[in-house]
C-alpha cells in the first residue's frame, strides 16, 4: 500500500499531493525533507511517517509546536498509528494522509520542491507581493527590459533571435545565447554555445555549461548586465536559516473541510477521550446504586415500625379483654 500526503493548507489553487512507497518519510521545513513545508511554525525535522508492515505510524521528532492527529497532540517520539483519511497538523499546516493502492510519484524530490515553491509563491501573492522570479537588464543597450520566469522548469531563451523569450538588440549577443530556468529553489543559467561567451559573477561560463545563478551575482551577455530578482528563492533561503517560531497557546488552526469521500476527523480514535468517558460512568454508577440502597433501607425501617405498632396494638387489645 502506498502513502499519499496531501497538503490541505495554504493558498494553493488545488491541494498538492505526493505519493510514496518508502519505509520512512520525513516532514519538515528543511531542504532534505521528503515533504518540505516552508513555514516558520514547522521545525526543520518536524515529524516522520514510518511503515510497519502494511500499516503506517507517525512520530513527532521533538518539534517546537507539536504534531497533531485531529485534535490530539502526540508525545515526542511516541508512535501513533494513522488511518487513511486522517488529518494531521504540523505547525500551522494541515495534511491529509491516504493509504491506498495507487501509483507512486515519479521524481518525488522535484515534486516536493514544486510544492514548497508553490506554498511560498501563493503566500507572497496573497500578501500582494511579487512571487515569480524576474530578470532585468540593469545596464547596456537593452537596459530596462524585463523577463518574468513564471513557469517552473520552463526554459526561457535570451538572444537576438525572433523566437527568444527576451529579445536583445545588442549585436554581441548570439541569436540563442542562454537559457534561464528554475530548478529547485534556484534559477539556472545554461550557455547555449554563445559566440562571445557569458559572464556570471566573477567567472566566465564554458560553452554549454549549466549552473545556478548565485544570489546577488550579475549576468553579462555582450554589453548588457542582467540582475535577478527572486522573491521566492530569497524567502526559502530565509526560512531555511530562521529559528522555529513559537505558536501561542491560544492559536486556533481550524482543520480544512474534509472531502465527501474522506471520513471526518472526529471519527478517528481519540485515546485521551476514553478514560474520561469511563470515569464519568464509574462516578455516576455508585451514586445511583447508593440511592437505590437508601430507598430499600427506608422501606425496611417503615415496615419494621408498622409491625411494631401492630404488635403493640394486639398486646393492648389482649390486655383489655383479660380485664
Amino acid at each position: 500500500m502506498a502513502l499519499t500526503v496531501v497538503v490541505r493548507s495554504g493558498d494553493l489553487p488545488t491541494p498538492a499531493a505526493i505519493t510514496f512507497d518508502a519505509p520512512r518519510i520525513v516532514i519538515g521545513r528543511g531542504d532534505g525533507c521528503e515533504v518540505r513545508l516552508p513555514d516558520p511554525s514547522i521545525s526543520h525535522r518536524h515529524a516522520s511517517i514510518r511503515q510497519r508492515g502494511t500499516d503506517y505510524v507517525i512520530i513527532d521528532e521533538g518539534s517546537t509546536n507539536g504534531t497533531f492527529v485531529g485534535p490530539v497532540r502526540l508525545s515526542p517520539q511516541a508512535p501513533r498509528m494513522i488511518r487513511s483519511g486522517e488529518l494531521i497538523r504540523v505547525g500551522r499546516i494541515w495534511l491529509e494522509v491516504r493509504i491506498e493502492h495507487t501509483a507512486v510519484t515519479q521524481n518525488p524530490q522535484l515534486v516536493t520542491r514544486e510544492i514548497a515553491l508553490g506554498l511560498v509563491s501563493s503566500a507572497l501573492a496573497a500578501q500582494g507581493e511579487a512571487a515569480c522570479a524576474r530578470v532585468r537588464v540593469a545596464e547596456g543597450p537593452d537596459a530596462g527590459k524585463l523577463l518574468e520566469l513564471r513557469e517552473f522548469e520552463r526554459r526561457y531563451v535570451l538572444g537576438r533571435g525572433q523566437g527568444a523569450d527576451l529579445s536583445l538588440d545588442d549585436p554581441d549577443a548570439s541569436r540563442r545565447h542562454v537559457e534561464l530556468f528554475r530548478k529547485g529553489q534556484h534559477v539556472n543559467v545554461h550557455d547555449l554555445g554563445s559566440k562571445n561567451g557569458t559572464g556570471l559573477g566573477e567567472r566566465r561560463l564554458d560553452s554549454g555549461e549549466e549552473t545556478a545563478w548565485p544570489r546577488g551575482a550579475v549576468l553579462r551577455i555582450g554589453k548588457n548586465a542582467f540582475e535577478l530578482e527572486d522573491p521566492v528563492g530569497d524567502a526559502l533561503e530565509e526560512l531555511d536559516s530562521a529559528t522555529d517560531e513559537h505558536m501561542r497557546d491560544d492559536d486556533i488552526i481550524a482543520p480544512p473541510q474534509a472531502d465527501a469521500a474522506v471520513p471526518e476527523p472526529a471519527q478517528s480514535a481519540e485515546p485521551e477521550a476514553r478514560p474520561m468517558a469511563v470515569e464519568k460512568r464509574s462516578s455516576v454508577a455508585p451514586a445511583r446504586a447508593s440511592t437505590r440502597r437508601g430507598f430499600r433501607l427506608a422501606d425496611i425501617l417503615i415496615a419494621a415500625l408498622a409491625i411494631a405498632v401492630l404488635a403493640l396494638s394486639l398486646l393492648g387489645l389482649s390486655w383489655l379483654f383479660k380485664t
